[in-house]
C-alpha cells in the first residue's frame, strides 16, 4: 500500500496551520496547542520544514515560524520530498537507482511512468488544497471503472 508516514501527515497539519509569510510569526508551542500535536513532534517538524525552505523562522521573544511563501505556492510534492524523500514507488524509479534487475526487467517502464503520474498529480495539488476542509472529494477511473471516493465526517 502507498501511504505517507505519520510525521508527514502531521508536517502537513502544522503546515496548514501556519499562517502566510508577512503574517504574524507563532511559535512552537502555540502550533502544538492549537493542532494537538506534541510539542516535541511539532519542534522536530519546524526544525525540517525549515531546513527544506518551507517555513520561515525568526529567533527571539517575538520569534515563531510562518509559511516561508502563499500557501498556494507550497504543492504536496514539496512537502513529501521535505518530509520523507523524492516520491519512489519502486527501486527503479529512484534517481539513485539500484536494482539488480533493471536490465532485464520487463515492468519497470510502466512502474516509472506510474511514479510519474503520481508526482505530477502531487505536484497539482497545494497547500490551499489541503486546507479546504469541504474540497470536493475526487472522482477518478480504475481500470476503466469509475470509482468514488466517500468523504466521511
Amino acid at each position: 500500500m502507498l501511504r505517507i508516514s505519520r510525521l508527514t501527515d502531521y508536517g502537513t497539519l502544522v503546515l496548514a496551520y501556519l499562517p502566510d509569510k508577512g503574517s504574524t510569526l507563532l511559535s512552537a508551542a502555540e502550533v502544538s496547542a492549537a493542532t494537538g500535536i506534541n510539542l516535541p513532534t511539532v519542534s522536530k517538524l519546524l526544525k525540517l520544514l525549515t531546513k527544506g525552505k518551507l517555513i520561515s523562522s525568526a529567533r527571539g521573544a517575538q520569534g515563531g515560524y510562518q509559511l516561508a511563501r502563499a500557501a498556494a505556492e507550497i504543492s504536496a510534492a514539496e512537502i513529501i520530498d521535505v518530509l520523507e524523500g523524492p516520491v519512489s514507488i519502486t527501486e527503479c524509479s529512484a534517481e539513485d537507482s539500484h536494482c539488480d534487475y533493471e536490465s532485464v526487467c520487463s515492468v519497470g517502464g510502466a512502474w516509472q511512468r506510474i511514479n510519474v503520474a503520481i508526482r505530477r498529480a502531487l505536484e497539482d495539488v497545494n497547500l490551499s488544497d489541503l486546507q479546504r476542509t469541504k474540497a470536493p472529494v475526487p472522482n477518478f477511473k480504475f481500470a476503466g471503472t469509475p470509482i468514488s471516493v466517500e468523504h466521511k465526517g
